[in-house]
């Protein structure tokens, strides 16, 4: 059963648009509108708009657009139900409980996210036990002082096939509770038992404060070493990011980014709160972007193994992508920033960070190790390969700079390296234009909604079909003046079913702000129609606009389905639009 529209109506109008998205992403006022960086896709130049009088926003990068209620859904890749949960919370309201398959997937995560807190008390209990003590001092061992284990709620599983399982059904959990939460596992034969046995464990916590999964180590040399929760309707790894809810906070305005839970939990113990880690994978574009939310800048502080300087060549694009500054941390003498800091204290630690490497120079420093510069050949190669590399700055400066570090490294002089960069440049922009050259040969092409199922077959007719749906969000007092059109009239589908609802809407004195359409339509539907809306528009004129759209649709529609008869067409049109128009008119 679907919720009541008034109370989405009165969601949305309590949700201010700005303040929502302000939450997340760095807003600058420009004219009535705001922009910044979109929060779903990495760029640097903003393209991210927020239109408050219209309580719309739409990236013209990655196309995402819609209401308040889209934004909750794309954020934190949620359900509509979900995300309106969401939004009622943060608004003081109460959603009506009306039953039916959304509720229960809200109830369903509801009750994963309980007993994930439930599970992380258990072991937290469990490591202050007499049967955690190993695991106790593991941890102590490795310097975790007792408020840092509180303050990261760790604790211990116990070497038992279902320690959580029977600890969780004193509370009225089953079996099949804790295999939906990724706390259990079934063999071939059917039989279930606890995923994590014999080790530390690390709660994941959400920036909302959620316990969404969970990481166990194990305190020898077996393997795996770090064994981590599966994805589940409340945790995704590539969205997700250790320690962010403590670190979000920090005033440092940069991240200190490590490969696990152990360094980012000594770094903070050390008082470096901006310490975060990805969980159990790579980097991601995903986490990238979350974390330019918080922070402006990154430090990579990754082990100094090969694996470790792989890692860190493929996480320098994704945050730089991201509109982060990234610098590169390089240890001497330990392998790990807790061993360092165990090594050599806190304060030398400190002074390691700020003499992070830049980015650019380290990268340019692991193009350098490929090649023996004492071979004139392979000097021409590392030259070649460092200007594709410097041709990708932004700026002149910058490109002038690198190139003679790269030159003075190679030994070559800084004229010759400048005109291998200006040559890999011109090869680049040349590639741009062409790419931009083909698309301008397309004009039809940038009008067309960027999902390809929603593709218009009358471009004409559906800019026009735009322009009304435009005109009813502006105004639902304009739904008496549409001359008997409904979106049956449409060449567009997705047009002419949103026309439909938003004149329904508009008739039962509803909203017809696009946020209202959110439950009726799919997030692909929603960015191009926060598309269609974002387009300038006044309904001042709207008389004469809503005769001129009304007179083309009809156009395009009698030439569509006559074949292109020509003028008996559009004689007919013409008469029978007149005769419409008498009906309305008589009608009223």
């Amino acid at each position: 059963m679907p919720l009541p529209e008034r109370f989405l109506d009165e969601l949305v109008a309590r949700t201010d648009i700005v303040d929502l998205v302000s939450e997340s992403v760095r807003l600058t006022k420009k004219g009535n509108s705001w922009w910044g960086c979109c929060p779903f896709h990495s760029e640097k130049t903003p393209s991210f708009h927020v239109v408050p009088d219209r309580q719309i926003y739409k990236c013209f990068g990655c196309g995402k657009g819609g209401g308040a209620i889209n934004y909750i859904m794309e954020l934190e890749n949620l359900p509509f139900r979900d995300a309106v949960a969401v939004l009622a919370k943060r608004a003081g309201m109460e959603v009506p409980d009306l039953g039916g398959p959304s509720a229960g997937m809200r109830e369903r995560r509801e009750k994963i996210l309980e007993l994930n807190k439930q599970a992380a008390r258990a072991f937290h209990r469990w490591l202050n036990a007499p049967e955690g003590a190993e695991g106790l001092a593991y941890l102590r061992e490795r310097g975790l002082s007792r408020r840092t284990l509180t303050s990261f709620g760790l604790g211990f599983a116990p070497d038992r096939w279902d320690g959580l399982i029977g600890e969780m059904a004193k509370l009225g959990y089953d079996k099949r509770d804790l295999l939906d939460a990724g706390l259990a596992v079934s063999n071939q034969d059917g039989r279930i038992y606890d995923r994590f046995r014999g080790r530390v464990m690390f709660p994941i916590i959400d920036v909302r404060g959620n316990v969404i999964g969970f990481g166990g180590r194990v305190m020898d040399g077996s393997v795996p070493k770090y064994l981590n929760s599966p994805d589940t309707p409340v945790y995704n790894k590539s969205r997700n990011v250790f320690a962010l809810n403590i670190a979000k906070r920090s005033k440092a305005g940069r991240a200190i980014l490590t490969e696990g839970y152990m360094d980012t939990i000594a770094l903070h113990q050390a008082g470096f709160d901006s310490a975060v880690a990805s969980l159990g994978t790579s980097l991601t574009e995903e986490h990238g972007q979350l974390l330019a939310r918080y922070f402006k800048g990154a430090v990579i502080a990754y082990d100094g193994d090969g694996a470790g300087v792989a890692a860190a060549q493929r996480a320098i694009p994704l945050l730089e992508k991201a509109g982060m500054k990234v610098k590169v941390l390089r240890m001497q003498g330990a392998k790990d920033p807790d061993e360092f800091i165990k090594a050599y204290g806190r304060d030398a630690f400190a002074k390691l960070l700020d003499q992070s490497e830049d980015q650019v120079d380290y990268r340019l420093e692991q193009v350098r190790k490929k090649y023996d510069l004492t071979d004139d050949s392979q000097r021409i190669a590392f030259l070649q390969e460092a200007a594709q590399l410097v041709s990708t700055l932004p700026s002149a400066v910058e490109r002038e700079i690198y190139g003679g570090h790269a030159a003075q490294t190679a030994g070559a002089t800084p004229e010759a390296m400048k005109l291998e960069v200006d040559r890999a440049l011109k090869a680049r922009l040349r590639r741009v234009k062409k790419q931009q050259e083909r698309r301008d040969l397309a004009p039809a092409s940038q009008l067309q909604p960027k999902a390809r199922g929603l593709r218009y077959e009358d471009i004409r007719s559906a800019r026009a079909e735009e322009g009304l749906v435009r005109l009813l969000m502006l105004d639902p007092g304009l739904a008496d003046r549409m001359e008997g059109m409904t979106g049956g009239d449409f060449s567009s589908q997705l047009l002419g079913r949103a026309f439909d609802l938003l004149l329904s809407r508009a008739r039962e004195g509803l909203s017809t702000q696009l946020a209202a359409l959110a439950g009726d339509l799919s997030r692909e539907e929603m960015d191009h129609l926060a598309q269609v809306a974002a387009q300038p528009g006044s309904a001042a004129n709207s008389a004469q606009a809503i005769r001129d759209y009304i007179d083309l649709i009809r156009r395009e529609q009698l030439l569509r389905e006559g074949g292109g008869q020509g003028d008996s067409l559009l004689l007919a049109m013409q008469q029978r639009h007149r005769q419409k128009k008498a009906y309305m008119e008589e009608k009223r």
